[in-house]
């Protein structure tokens, strides 16, 4: 069998040492459409050095290597070919008001869930970071694997997604997704070919190369961050997703934000416990709608949370 759920489960967990600095965030913000109008001071924010703030999203690549999807594959007990691979959902946790613009720190990952969906697989990896101060940030990403379940192991928790809000969005904004913006932001560090060949693009069933969800997920917070929080980036504390859809270049994402204060402090899906934390007073919530706009806001992505102080 390819998956090894007691395998994966069991493996030691992989600790490598990660480093960034300005060129990396502001790298990393260009890849998820930072920038436009260039010289527009909420825009500097992402760009110039001497201003730079750290979207917490940046997590996700902080280091350059490869992302949790692809990290998960090279577990022992886990032999799958990418091409049935699929991103289920990330979520993060900051244990600091702000992701610093360079660093040095420790990261730990190992496989935390293994779930048999009967026609599919989902495996969960936590990565834990720290510094010489101490955690930055949890985060974890759920791995869908087409065509790998059956074995008899635990479903786990309910993939259907929550509905969003009855009442109509708070706010609404649209960006735009550059023709080559899959391919700015896969420097970054995650070369999935699926992001980038169309032959692999339709070997998975993609009539082409789509762009990362991360990068969705990226500009998604992006949006929230500048709608919501005044541009803000330190008073995000947690961020969730789950992806339902794809995106191609040259699309636009419209952004549907409600606005929620208080909290119930914890995860309805038995991942990072407590999405956000709370700092005991001011926390609010943000429930997020992503869709496409040119395909009949087409979904992408659901049960989306940005948690906040």
């Amino acid at each position: 069998m390819p998956i090894d759920a007691a395998g994966a489960l069991a493996a030691a967990p992989r600790v490598r040492e990660i480093a960034w600095d300005h060129k990396d965030v502001q790298l990393y913000h260009l890849g998820i459409g930072a920038g436009r109008p260039a010289t527009d001071p909420g825009e500097l924010r992402y760009t110039l050095e001497s201003r730079l703030h750290v979207l917490p999203s940046f997590a996700t690549v902080a280091g350059g290597g490869a992302p949790g999807v692809i990290g998960t594959l090279s577990v022992p007990g886990v032999d799958v070919d990418l091409a049935r691979v699929l991103h289920a959902g990330q979520r993060l946790r900051l244990h600091r008001p702000a992701v610093p613009v360079r660093g040095r720190a420790r990261a730990s990952s190992r496989v935390v869930a293994v779930y048999d969906k009967g026609s599919a697989a989902v495996l969960v990896l936590r990565t834990e970071v720290t510094d010489a101060d101490g955690p930055l940030w949890t985060d974890e990403a759920e791995v869908f694997v087409r065509g790998e379940g059956g074995w008899g192991g635990e479903r786990g928790p309910s993939g259907r997604p929550s509905p969003p809000p009855a009442a109509p969005a708070d706010h609404v904004v649209e960006r735009a997704v550059r023709e080559d913006q899959a391919l700015l932001y896969r420097l970054s560090g995650d070369w999935n070919p699926l992001h980038a060949d169309p032959e692999f693009a339709a070997r998975a069933g993609f009539e082409r190369p789509v762009l990362h969800g991360l990068c969705t997920y990226g500009a998604t917070l992006k949006a929230v961050v500048d709608t919501l929080l005044d541009g803000d980036v330190t008073r995000v504390r947690g961020y969730r997703t789950r992806f339902a859809g794809v995106v191609y270049p040259g699309e636009t994402l419209r952004v549907r934000m409600w606005r929620a204060t208080g909290s119930d402090g914890g995860g309805p899906d038995g991942g990072v416990p407590d999405v956000g934390g709370s700092d005991g007073g001011g926390a609010g919530e943000a429930r997020v709608v992503v869709s496409v706009v040119e395909r009949g806001d087409a979904p992408v992505l659901d049960d989306t949370v940005v948690r906040y102080g």
